[in-house]
């Protein structure tokens, strides 16, 4: 399943219930997820297996690209696609690290 096939499947799921809810209320959601991927990588014989952490987060980063009338595949690929965006490289070839804009 390709990122935007899988957007759309998430919207499909929740779609209605997140519009509802709107942006704000799901970014908290999206959030809380990103806090409980935290707390799993920093204890990774707790809670949920680790790859369930990163499915929800995916899964609720789709729903706010998708309120947001955002296509999370097309943004990534315009970004990330020719390489890091600020030097182009693949792998990147910059003298410091990013900035935290990514």
């Amino acid at each position: 399943m390709k990122i935007a096939q899988f957007q759309r499947r998430i919207d499909e799921i929740y779609g209605a219930k997140d519009r509802a809810r709107g942006l704000e209320g799901t970014f908290m959601w999206f959030a809380e997820e990103v806090g409980e991927l935290s707390r799993s990588l920093r204890r990774s014989d707790k809670g949920k297996p680790l790859e369930e952490e990163f499915a929800d987060v995916l899964a609720w980063l789709s729903t706010l690209a998708s309120i947001a009338q955002v296509d999370l595949e097309a943004a990534a690929v315009a970004k990330y696609g020719p390489g890091c965006p600020r030097c182009e490289a693949t792998p990147c070839a910059c003298s410091e690290p990013a900035p935290p804009t990514r």
